[in-house]
Order: C-alpha cells, then structure tokens, then sequence
C-alpha cells in the first residue's frame, strides 16, 4: 500500500533488532517511540502487574506489534511482549508511521484491518479462557497455533508446556497429563517438540464443544 518514496523513506527510518530467546522487546507502561514489525520468530504478548500474567496473543513473523501506540493520547505500550524462539523485528520511528496513516489512506485503512483483526483474536480468546473446560482450551490453543502460525499440521513445536500451561490457564501438570491423554486417544502426535494433527475434526469439535 506504500509508494516506492514512502517504502524508501520508512527503510531510513528503521533499525532492525534482533532478540534472544526470552529476551523482553517491549515493556508494558514505557513510552512507544516506534512500531514493530516481525521479521522473524514468535513473540508472546501478555498484560501483567508484577504478581499476575494475562497472554493475550501469539504474534508469529509477518505481523505488527506496538499499533494501540499510534494514538497522541496513548503514547505507551499497552502490554509487554517477549520472543519465544530467536526473533528479529523491524523498529519503525512511530512519527513517521503516524504520517503514513494521515497521508495514504490505503495503507490506513489496512492497518484498522489488523486492528480489528487483533481485536478479534483477543476476544476469542478471553470467550475461551471464561467459558471453555480445560480440554476445549488446551484444543483451542493448539488449533490456533497449527491454523494461524504455522499453518500446516505437522511441525516443531517451539513451547514448552509451561507455555502451553500459561496460554491455557492451566497447571503444567494438568496441560502435560491432558497431552499425553490427546496422544493415546490419537487426535495428536507430540514426539519430543515434533507435533502433528492426526485427527483435526476431532480436536476441532473439542474445542467447540469444550
């Protein structure tokens, strides 16, 4: 949606970072001086208050981070985010992409597209985490990494199962004992941190049902 001068202009006006595994990338309260754009890896967002965490979506590549900044009135991060796996994202100078939004309404338009979008996906999930069991949640959770991150149903997966636990509001023990009960009624294959969708309408009724 940029023109060739605006694509040009926003490379001078970026920096591309690169994080560690676990490594913080923003933090909830601090001033926002630019977007963030994911080059690469799977990015955690979550609320907290130094006592209790709240995820509230998985970024994988491909996607923005930092948009509830755009706002004069709101010019701080409305929550924190932290890779899960080695990522590289692309700080964007937070003037210049409010200059966008003013001067090309295309590209504003696409924007308010992914908010809503990510309005959307947060809503899902709160539906899912107050009004699911914990087999439709954990369900849910694995859907929509297989659906919308990797978007195969065989793959490695980079979570540990205190991260599946934390996604789904569970215990570990509870999320590892509800795996292995998926494995043997053969509606996943979880070898080692290889996975695989056997039985997707399954899984899927599930979490519809769960």
């Amino acid at each position: 949606m940029l023109t060739e001068a605006e694509t040009k202009l926003m490379e001078a006006k970026s920096v591309v970072v690169k994080y560690k595994k676990g490594e913080i990338i923003c933090k909830q309260g601090s001033f926002a001086s630019h977007i963030m754009y994911m080059e690469k890896g799977l990015v955690k967002v979550f609320i907290d208050d130094s006592v209790n965490s709240l995820v509230l979506k998985i970024i994988p590549e491909g996607n923005l981070l930092g948009l509830s900044s755009v706002s004069d009135e709101n010019n701080r991060f409305q929550y924190s985010a932290m890779a899960y796996i080695d990522t590289e994202i692309k700080q964007i100078d937070i003037n210049y992409f409010k200059q966008l939004l003013t001067q090309n309404p295309a590209f504003a338009k696409e924007v308010i597209d992914i908010m809503g979008a990510n309005s959307a996906q947060i809503n899902g999930r709160f539906f899912c985490l107050t009004h699911k069991q914990s087999y439709g949640r954990l369900a849910d959770i694995l859907l929509c990494i297989s659906d919308r991150i990797f978007k195969t149903d065989e793959f490695v997966l980079p979570l540990s199962r205190k991260d599946l636990a934390e996604l789904s509001g569970m215990s570990s023990e509870t999320v590892i004992r509800m795996l292995k009960k998926f494995h043997d009624d053969g509606l996943i294959l979880l070898d080692g941190k290889r996975f695989k969708i056997l039985d997707y309408t399954r899984l899927k009724k599930i979490s519809e049902t769960g």
